[in-house]
């Protein structure tokens, strides 16, 4: 008798299929049946089966008949010339319809059978239409959680994320009033294990519709497994299936939810009774699903983005204040208050030889002692990093609750000098769903009788405290640790080779940032028109009478089109950034004439009213100029389209060495309280929500009027705005 370990349990070849599928497979290259369920003659006419093996479906046209007429079949090669790639079709089989896929996976193609279901009471709401708009990530899921319920209505729906350590958490939740919550509850790694993982990342929507129904097995003359990691009909391991019978579930769901090309999480769904969710409606929640998972990226990707600029912007300003001292000693005393927080850290040692000052919340001077003695003993990197540092070293290094988090940068570890940042203990409570247990009991596998790893019987909430560790060190915290580092190298180093070496870390951390703005404007391009595409083609399945269904799906691939627009925007800021510029003498008039007609036609405003009195030429880039002017002269028009008189006022002149240019419109305004942000990314005003847009625009008006030498300010009231533009004269 075999034992075997959960994450060894080789799930993706169980030998059997659930009883509300029908499984045919076939040679890819020959088209003989290799294998099959033994429940297809419920629904096939079939007297001896043994008869079919090596045999093709096309030599039992009584039999199968209604495969071999079927699109899907007769397009069997350029359906399967891609793996893992499935088709859907619907057939009728003995007067009762069936949804019939077909997919290739390595040597075999499945023909995969389940009978058609209606679903009289799915309802889909609008919701999804607001996904890219929220203001916090947890509403896309909640929105998510809400949408499903219209289509799948299980009695407890979850959105669970996956930890760095492989565990979970449910972060979302939708239940019956007669349900516990789960919500905020922890799962560990073994509820699911790595290859199970694996395969929710390969077969993204997981049914068992019924964990106490019969299995059926497969029948085959070959001796090797058959592998039905795509199959949809896929049997349930018998741990998973005695895990959800533990749980007093009788069937589940699962979509999942992929992030950055990983497994972020599941969307996951129970029922105390056996339910089975139609095709139609599975792949309709996997859409939904996709969207959200896009949503929570792009909103991701934003907050990143702007982070990152305003960490450049403060890694710039502690620059300027570390130029102002003649030693690096200096510049880092006089600025430790600075130092300290970039990182989000509680306490900061900066230590140069026999010299050590702190600020905020530090270990004794003893302690921090003790602390550098062990860093030189024990690290051999620059930069040592542990958020449990209490905990391991607590004991041994006499230390108190202000060392629990610590971060070690060795500026230069001959001579003593580095910068050791510090954060408190931080009491953290993690609430388990059950205490896992260890029980060995047999299960029978294939005919083969196993001891297995018992899942666990307790779902009762278990509370683990845990001691000696800090919040941790996220991703932004080591991005501002980078840029502290970057800017003592810089001011540290004077020689040449240092400066080369400096100049190309700059220049990595700027690749980095501009690789956000690829990421939103190319790499999610590619999931976008995937989910427009099956959008549309769900739009093109509708029957005539679905014109509120179809409404709503119009809905969506506006939304992914203006998704697409915010991201072409992303690039253009990121180019106004680092493409080259060449200044030139330009003239205007014709440029701003043609892009005031434009953008009366792009804002359906024919009665916007353009004056355009002196254009005097300006020196500037000619791209960089045009652009400017498009940004500004489309906000003056867009944002006074709405008044009975819209008016736009355009006048340049000459103030001694400067051009300057002014664009007045009586538009909506701009809020006094809300001035603060005008030229950050992303950031709209109230008042102008209503207006379609994304907040780049004046972004990249000035980021560019900062690169070609001038400047762009404003002047607002209820009565309308203003924008100046100050440009070299010629």
């Amino acid at each position: 008798m075999n034992f075997v370990e959960c994450h060894e349990e080789p799930i993706h070849i169980p030998g059997y299929i659930q009883s509300f599928g029908y499984l045919i497979g076939i040679d890819a290259e020959s088209h003989s049946i290799t294998f099959f369920s033994k429940n297809i003659e419920d629904i096939f006419n079939i007297g001896n089966k043994e008869i079919l093996f090596d045999k093709k479906i096309t030599d039992f046209p009584e039999s199968f008949n209604s495969i071999i007429e079927s699109d899907i079949y007769n397009s069997l090669n350029r359906f399967t010339q891609r793996e893992n790639e499935t088709y859907f079709d619907k057939i009728f089989i003995r007067d009762k319809e069936y949804h019939f896929s077909v997919f290739r996976s390595k040597a075999h193609i499945f023909l995969e059978f389940e009978e058609v279901l209606e679903n009289p009471h799915k309802r889909i709401s609008n919701k999804y239409d607001s996904f890219y708009i929220v203001d916090n990530a947890q509403e896309i899921w909640e929105q998510l959680l809400n949408t499903l319920s219209r289509i799948v209505n299980y009695d407890r729906m979850m959105v669970y994320k996956f930890m760095m350590d492989g565990s979970g958490k449910v972060i979302a939740e939708r239940r019956g009033e007669d349900m516990e919550s789960y919500l905020g509850l922890h799962y560990p790694e073994s509820d699911i294990p790595r290859q199970a993982r694996e395969l929710y990342f390969k077969k993204r929507k997981r049914i068992f519709s019924n964990v106490y129904a019969e299995t059926v097995p497969l029948l085959s003359k070959r001796q090797e497994d058959i592998d039905l990691t795509y199959a949809t009909s896929r049997g349930m391991s018998p741990i998973h299936g005695q895990y959800v019978k533990n749980s007093g579930a009788s069937s589940s769901f699962s979509v999942s939810i992929i992030i950055d090309d990983h497994l972020w999480g599941l969307v996951t769904c129970q029922n105390s009774e056996p339910k089975h969710i139609d095709l139609e409606d599975r792949v309709q929640a996997g859409i939904f699903t996709a969207l959200a998972s896009n949503a929570y990226s792009s909103f991701k990707s934003k907050n990143e983005l702007n982070y990152r600029l305003e960490l450049n912007e403060k890694s710039s300003e502690l620059k300027k204040e570390f130029l102002k001292y003649n030693s690096l000693l200096d510049s880092l005393i006089e600025n430790k208050t600075e130092i300290k927080d970039l990182p989000e850290a509680d306490g900061l040692a900066i230590v140069s030889d026999e010299t050590l000052v702190t600020e905020g919340n530090t270990p004794s001077r003893k302690a921090i002692g003790r602390i550098i003695q062990w860093a030189h003993e024990n690290t051999e990197d620059n930069i040592y990093m542990s958020r449990n540092f209490l905990r391991n070293y607590g004991e041994e290094l006499e230390l108190d609750t202000n060392s629990a988090g610590i971060v070690i940068y060795f500026i230069e570890r001959s001579k003593n000098n580095m910068l050791i940042w510090f954060r408190k203990e931080f009491d953290e409570h993690i609430n388990w769903a059950g205490k896992p247990e260890k029980k060995i009991e047999v299960f029978s596998q294939n005919g083969e009788e196993r001891q297995i790893v018992s899942p666990r019987t307790s779902f009762q909430i278990f509370t683990e405290n845990i001691k000696g560790n800090s919040k941790r060190w996220n991703s932004r915290n080591i991005a501002a640790l980078q840029s502290i580092r970057d800017l003592i190298l810089e001011t540290s180093h004077k020689n040449y080779n240092t400066i080369k070496r400096l100049n190309d870390e700059l220049k990595k951390v700027n690749e980095e940032l501009d690789s956000f703005s690829y990421t939103i404007s190319h790499d999610l391009g590619t999931p976008l028109t995937v989910m427009k595409l099956n959008a549309q083609m769900l739009l093109n399945s509708l029957t005539d009478g679905s014109e509120k269904s179809k409404n709503k799906i119009n809905s969506i691939i506006e939304e992914i089109d203006n998704m697409a627009e915010m991201m072409h925007d992303v690039l253009q800021l990121s180019r106004a950034k680092h493409s080259e510029i060449q200044l030139e003498n330009l003239p205007t008039v014709n440029t701003i004439q043609k892009i005031s007609e434009n953008a009366k036609i792009t804002y359906n405003s024919p009665k916007s009213e353009i004056i355009i009195k002196e254009c005097p030429d300006v020196l500037a880039d000619k791209t960089m100029m045009h652009q400017v002017f498009l940004n500004i002269i489309n906000n003056a028009v867009k944002y006074s389209s709405h008044k009975e008189q819209p008016k736009i006022e355009i006048e340049g002149f000459e103030a001694g060495d400067k051009i300057i240019y002014r664009i007045k419109d009586n538009g909506i305004g701009i809020p006094e309280e809300e001035k603060h942000k005008m030229f950050k990314i992303f950031n709209r005003m109230d008042n102008a929500k209503k207006f379609k847009g994304n907040g780049v625009g004046l972004s990249i008006v000035h980021r560019i009027m900062n690169r070609i030498g001038g400047n762009v300010e404003y002047e607002s009231s209820e009565e309308g705005t203003s924008f100046i533009l100050t440009f070299k004269k010629p």
